[in-house]
């Protein structure tokens, strides 16, 4: 069985203080709940906060992106070894947004994925077509090719802890939201190169979540899906009540 997860990016939203006023609204809101991991990706400044303010809670923290390299002169950058020295078990890889934004290739998502793999932490890696190559009917090319990219000279054993997420970056903060059946038939193409890459148990027991617009409103129809293994959400969950709906969901 794969253990669904339900993680909140919260991309560049929140301060340290704004972030201990979410917990203290949000983690009433969902004490008990084992059914999902439920994963929060904060600002690298909120991190450490977040990170102390879940102990002992059914809640995680994660950072939202990482160097490859313990250390070296690369100003703005936080390498693994930080990450772990606060106690961070999980990253998010390859997220449409640097790719988009700040020149992010997947062969540096390869890189951090391997030094993740290497310090214990638990890397979501982030996968996506455009808006054109859905249109131009290249999802799967595009898909096959993110993952073969992401997992070059990844083993089975290395990839035991992998999570993947399918973000369409067409859907990704803009209120469209690929339909449950589009989403898993794009979540079967992921699975069937995952069996490619690291051989088909390796496949089968990683989760890959959907990502694009999720809200409260679709979360049931998705996860009813049998390829989707959980959300990765990103506005939705910057408010406690709408995120506690959605990992509550029915």
């Amino acid at each position: 069985m794969r253990k669904p997860v339900i993680a909140g990016n919260w991309k560049m939203y929140k301060t340290p203080k704004e972030s201990l006023a979410f917990l203290d609204a949000f983690l009433p809101l969902v004490e008990g709940h084992d059914r999902d991991e439920i994963i929060l990706f904060p600002t690298m400044s909120s991190l450490a906060y977040v990170i102390e303010a879940t102990i002992g809670t059914n809640v995680r923290a994660g950072a939202q992106n990482m160097h490859w390299l313990n250390e070296g002169p690369y100003t703005g950058q936080t390498s693994p070894t930080m990450l772990v020295s606060i106690g961070c078990r999980h990253v998010l890889l390859g997220h449409s947004e640097p790719r988009l934004y700040f020149n992010e290739t997947y062969e540096r998502v390869n890189l951090k994925l391997k030094a993740a793999i290497n310090h214990g932490i638990t890397p979501i890696v982030c996968v996506g077509e455009l808006l054109a190559e859905r249109e131009d009917l290249r999802t799967e090319e595009t898909l096959r090719s993110q993952v073969r990219a992401a997992l070059r000279n990844i083993s089975a054993s290395e990839a035991r802890r992998l999570v993947i997420a399918y973000e369409p970056i067409w859907a990704i903060g803009t209120g469209s939201t690929a339909s449950p059946e589009v989403a898993a038939q794009a979540h079967a193409i992921i699975r069937h190169e995952l069996s490619h890459c690291c051989g088909p148990q390796t496949a089968a027991n990683t989760r890959i979540l959907y990502g694009g617009s999720v809200k409260p409103e679709n979360i049931g129809e998705l996860m009813a899906q049998e390829e989707i293994d959980g959300a990765l959400v990103g506005g939705a969950s910057l408010v406690p009540t709408t995120f506690a709906d959605i990992v509550n969901y029915v």
